[in-house]
């Protein structure tokens, strides 16, 4: 596999593999981006822990709204190899930002603003959105948004499994 410069062996990355939806070539890579925002500290040290603003100058995750967030289980969870529950629950754990189990207004709020920023709606059109997506996702109109719902109204979007 090319491992010369590798600093897992070939049951570490086995391992990595299990523990992730990634395959060996993408754990190689993503430990390789890792590697160059602080090569002083990571060439000689593979636990070596950077700080979320160090990782968020990395281009491809300076525009992920969601970038504070548990960056490597998203990494995971979005990959192509993972099955669409666990991007459906992964999804569903980003945008319960109370950690309560249902996706209420607050929820729905910060979720769309991380979406559009930086621009921003007028709290009318907010408003109006919010009541439409519980309209669409809302079965048991209890004005917020259990796990069930938010997997039901994603599987109509072909898209989310993408």
């Amino acid at each position: 596999m090319g491992q010369g410069n590798s600093q897992f062996t070939e049951a570490e990355l086995e391992d990595y593999q299990h523990l992730t939806y990634f395959t060996k070539k993408e754990i190689l890579y993503a430990h390789k981006r890792f590697k160059e925002l602080a090569p002083e500290r990571v060439s000689h040290n593979r636990n070596a822990k950077l700080p979320m603003s160090k990782l968020l100058t990395m281009p491809e995750l300076r525009a992920n709204p969601f970038g504070d967030r548990d960056f490597l289980d998203m990494m995971s969870a979005f990959s192509d190899a993972a099955p669409k529950s666990v991007k459906a629950e992964y999804a569903f754990r980003i945008f319960d930002f109370d950690g309560d189990d249902y996706l209420g207004r607050e929820d729905l709020v910060k979720t769309i603003e991380r979406l559009i920023h930086p621009q921003r709606f007028k709290e009318d059109d907010l408003n109006v959105l919010i009541n439409r997506i519980y309209e669409e996702a809302d079965l048991d109109d209890d004005g917020m948004l259990a796990f069930a719902e938010f997997e039901h109204v994603i599987s109509k979007s072909p898209d989310f499994s993408k």
